[in-house]
């Protein structure tokens, strides 16, 4: 007996040392993972932007929005009709039988989705109109007011509060954002863009619409989405066939006569393949490295996104950024990181929902291509899922 208990005692130190050891080694790992999410939460945010506008001021003939909107929302679907049936091991009568009871049997629930979904279709093909009309830094800039849209349907429609903090940062938001259209509006980048025959008020007013739908979206689908036990990547497919037959319809509207004349794909470079598969997956791929981005990393990587835009768009398409220009971006920025900052006691109730999100069904299937090394809270799970279902950028909002 005494044996055994001088060798329990010996071993309880090694224990502690393995198991300190270990929690060191994990902490390195998901410091590292923190700032591998940051990197790609800015190279997906920039490189979105950018590669539309380089691809819709090349010279020559244009490839037809509409249709790249519709071959995202097609890839979209796809992917997430492969990824359900890994979860089902390849099990195909399992899959269809899924599909078949979410599709149709609920067909209430899935209705529910044309709005948002309609709304989600005008957003991607006006961010298309945008960013052929404005200047990449100034569409970025300005599209930082779905933030301010977002809060306001959030605070209207599921009585939400705000922080004081984050009232001023949204006045500060809307003050950098109007300086920064005071200062085109009267600079010489209008002449450049009216020169290059693009409409600067089209432009704007597209991103103004797009901010506007894109709140209200992701609020009315926050909304439906509590209580619901369906996967996010099932709502994806969801919301992916009304985006496809809607698309299509806007399609035909616009587009119907030119593409029946040259072909669905026409105009389909390389270039234009790499933005419509970077809007497809560019979400899926967030929401797998979001669970390591807490708010202030999000909202560090929006800020940091706009300036990389910036700093390109001198480069690339011979952008004037002028001290008044520096200004308003710089409130922008300012407002981003300080509306992403967590509210006073925000760390205890996270904890408290943390450890009960994970009994409720809506998270359990992303949880299959997350790694477990942290917790989700309800507000993760909600952020997960409407950067999934989101067309574009939508992860930037930090609601």
């Amino acid at each position: 007996m005494m044996i055994m208990a001088v060798a329990a005692s010996n071993e309880s130190p090694n224990r502690n040392t393995e198991d300190k050891t270990s929690a060191r080694r994990q902490n390195e790992v998901n410091k590292k993972l923190k700032y591998i999410s940051l990197a790609i939460l800015v190279i997906q945010n920039a490189s979105l932007i950018l590669s539309i506008r380089y691809v819709r001021t090349l010279p020559g003939e244009h490839f037809y929005t509409t249709s790249a909107v519709v071959m995202a929302e097609v890839l979209k679907v796809l992917t997430c009709l492969v990824i359900i049936l890994i979860q089902k091991r390849g099990n195909v009568k399992s899959f269809v039988s899924l599909l078949y009871d979410s599709l149709v049997v609920q067909y209430l629930d899935t209705l529910k989705l044309a709005v948002p979904s309609l709304i989600y279709t005008l957003q991607n093909n006006l961010q298309y109109v945008a960013i052929s009309n404005l200047p990449a830094a100034t569409f970025q800039v300005t599209y930082q007011l779905k933030i301010l849209t977002t809060a306001l349907f959030s605070v209207l429609m599921l009585r939400k509060s705000l922080s004081k903090i984050q009232w001023i940062s949204l006045v500060l938001l809307f003050a950098g954002v109007a300086i920064v259209q005071v200062e085109q509006e009267g600079g010489k980048q209008k002449e450049a863009v009216t020169s290059a025959n693009q409409n600067y008020f089209k432009g704007l007013v597209s991103v103004i619409i797009s901010c506007l739908s894109s709140g209200f979206a992701g609020v009315y689908f926050e909304k439906i989405l509590k209580g619901s036990s369906a996967s996010v990547w099932m709502r994806n497919i969801q919301l992916g066939i009304f985006g496809t037959v809607l698309g299509l319809l806007g399609m035909w509207w616009n587009d119907g006569a030119a593409i029946a004349e040259k072909g669905f794909l026409f105009g389909y470079t390389p270039m234009v393949w790499g933005v419509i598969f970077n809007q497809a997956f560019g979400g899926l791929l967030v929401a797998v490295v979001v669970k390591y981005a807490d708010n202030i990393l999000k909202g560090f990587a929006t800020s940091f996104s706009i300036i990389v835009s910036t700093i390109t768009s001198v480069y690339l398409f011979g952008f004037h950024v002028d001290l008044i220009f520096t200004l308003g971006a710089g409130l922008v920025i300012g407002a981003v990181y300080m509306y992403s900052l967590p509210k006073p006691n925000s760390s205890t109730s996270s904890t408290s929902t943390s450890s009960s999100s994970h009994s409720k069904g809506g998270d359990s299937e992303l949880d299959a291509f997350l790694p477990k090394q942290l917790n989700l809270g309800e507000e993760d799970v909600n952020i997960i899922a409407r950067i999934v279902l989101s067309r574009g950028t939508f992860w930037a909002e930090l609601t």
